[in-house]
């Protein structure tokens, strides 16, 4: 499946650009438009950066805080240090690997969700932030022969932004 995006300026030429698409012979149902009025980035699918970014960071989390728990403890025993004294041997080892766990953590919420912002949004957030700002985007769905035909059609519109994708797991 193949997309194609274009950013327009306003409502009434994105209204143009998909009535003269569907005059053109692109099946209504593969085009899209979104902005006020029409569908929400979310309603289309476009993924919220910030949503990815907590999947992101408790799926890191998710590793990290056992493997912080077990290297915590791991590291305790094999130094023998005594930091807290009044806590035993036991003890000890129980605290450093609920340290290590809490390291765990801070670095699966660090690192996932900064990993998870930067890579995880991808070209959503530009868009997002063009419909934030009043413009709308046409979206066009279908085969390269379809997304080819209605890259003619839409250059007409001199849209601000005109970009095709390719869906790999949607052949």
């Amino acid at each position: 499946m193949n997309y194609l995006v274009a950013v327009l300026r306003d409502r009434i030429q994105a209204e143009e650009a998909s009535i003269t698409l569907e005059k053109e012979g692109i099946p209504t149902a593969s085009i899209s438009i979104l902005g006020k009025g029409y569908k929400s980035a979310d309603e289309f699918g476009l993924i919220d950066p910030n949503q990815e970014a907590k999947k992101q960071s408790s799926l890191l989390s998710f590793w990290l805080v056992p493997f912080g728990f077990v290297a915590g403890a791991a590291f305790n025993l094999l130094t023998g240090l005594n930091t807290f004294p009044w806590a035993g041997s036991t003890g000890n080892v129980i605290i450093g690997a609920l340290l290590g766990a809490g390291a765990g953590a801070m670095g699966g919420f660090f690192a996932g969700g900064g990993v998870g912002l930067v890579i995880g949004g991808g070209d959503a957030l530009p868009y997002r932030n063009r419909l934030n700002a009043g413009k709308y985007i046409v979206v066009v769905k279908g085969s390269e022969l379809v997304t080819r035909q209605a890259t003619k059609i839409l250059r007409q519109f001199e849209p601000e932004n005109l970009q095709g994708y390719n869906d790999p797991d949607q052949q």
